[in-house]
This record gives structure tokens, C-alpha cells and sequence, in this order.
């Protein structure tokens, strides 16, 4: 399967595009991103697991990278409420299962470097916030390995950023509020993916936002 494939290419996902489908296990959905492979793939979801579901335990051939958007994900290592981050590098194994709140989380498989070992746990919710780059940005970052970034932005309302280029690329879920450039808007639940060397003018209206971003990682071979 090739899904987005093209990296080239700005691509923008918003929720009235969701197209859920069954994964091999009863109880868990995905919502495609991108992807490029089958059940073994380089990819980037949604997945949704119903109350009291289960996955098998697997390993992590290409890292996974998960952040817990809704309920209570959990796994023979510890529960992760809504908010949670966690890296677990190549090499890590778990057993996913989820209680009577089941969970949604947004995941990236098959996507880190041999080098990159950090395996961690965040908390976003207690973590502490950074002061951003403009008046009415804060920052949590989340991890740096080689010129890849990943943090979470919280926007005030009618916040502007400057103009500027995406060396690198740049990967946003927009969580609450709108996201907005001069592309068009983005309300939660959109998934955007821009092109190295892209660019845009990002702002908020009177909902502000608050967005996972990645940028660095989309570098062409």
C-alpha cells in the first residue's frame, strides 16, 4: 500500500476526510495518514481502540512514537491518560491494552533513526511550557535527535507567526482550537504535512490552537 506517499507533496487531512478501517484485531480501528507498506509498514495513523480491546504484543523494527489523544492507553508498562507521550525506540516491545474508557492515539511507525535510543514518557499535561518564539506562543518540546524537532504549541487567540520556510518539512495535528495560514483553516482533528523547503504564514483567530508539530524529519534521501 502506498498512501501519501509522495513527500514531496503538501498534504492536508481534516476530519470530515476520516475514512476509519478495521486493523486485524476486533475492537481496533485506523484512520490511514500516510503509509507506505501492508501490515509491516512506514506509517502515520490515527487508531482507535474500543473499550477492554487488546493488541498483540510486538516488537518495534523502525520505533514507534504515539501520543495519547483521548481515554487511557496502556500497556504491560503503564497506563497513559489523554496527553501522554511516549517514544519507544527500535528494539522495544509491548503488549497494547486499553480499559473501559478505550483511547484514540495518534502513531508514527517505522520512522527512527538506529541512533535515535531515547525511550521516554511525558506527561504533557504536568510538563513544563516554554515561552514561544512570538507574543502568545508557548512550547513543550518533546524530543530533538539530529535536526528532526518534536513539540506541542499552544496558540493564544489571533496570534501571528512570521513567514518562514520548512527546512526539513513540517508535520502538524492540529488538538483543539483552529489552526489557520493563508492556505485555508485547519479545526482539531486536522493532519497536515508540508514539503521540505515549503512555507506559510501561520495565525490564529479567536479560538487560538493547540498542535503537535514535527519538523526536520522529511529531508529527501
Amino acid at each position: 500500500m502506498r498512501l501519501n506517499a509522495d513527500f514531496d507533496q503538501r498534504v492536508v487531512v481534516t476530519p470530515e476526510d476520516y475514512r476509519w478501517v478495521d486493523s486485524p484485531m476486533a475492537g481496533v480501528e485506523r484512520m490511514m495518514l500516510d503509509r507506505i507498506g501492508e501490515e509491516v509498514a512506514r506509517a502515520t495513523s490515527l487508531v482507535r481502540y474500543a473499550p477492554d480491546s487488546t493488541f498483540p504484543s510486538h516488537a518495534h523494527g523502525g520505533g514507534e512514537e504515539i501520543l495519547v489523544l483521548e481515554g487511557e492507553f496502556a500497556d504491560e508498562h503503564g497506563r497513559y491518560p489523554a496527553g501522554s507521550y511516549l517514544r519507544n525506540p527500535i528494539g522495544t516491545a509491548h503488549a497494547p491494552r486499553v480499559g473501559e474508557q478505550g483511547a484514540t492515539i495518534f502513531v508514527k511507525l517505522h520512522q527512527f533513526s538506529p541512533e535515535d535510543t531515547e525511550q521516554k514518557v511525558i506527561d504533557t499535561r504536568s510538563a513544563e511550557w516554554r515561552p514561544g518564539l512570538v507574543e502568545g506562543l508557548e512550547v513543550l518540546p518533546l524530543h530533538d535527535f539530529e535536526g528532526e524537532h518534536v513539540a506541542l504549541v499552544r496558540w493564544a487567540p489571533n496570534t501571528r507567526f512570521q513567514p518562514h520556510a520548512h527546512w526539513g518539512g513540517e508535520e502538524i495535528l492540529v488538538l483543539e482550537g483552529v489552526f489557520h495560514d493563508e492556505h485555508g483553516a485547519y479545526p482539531a482533528g486536522s493532519w497536515l504535512r508540508s514539503p521540505h523547503r515549503s512555507q506559510h504564514t501561520p495565525f490564529t483567530g479567536e479560538e487560538g490552537a493547540l498542535i503537535y508539530v514535527k519538523v526536520g524529519h522529511l529531508l529527501p534521501d
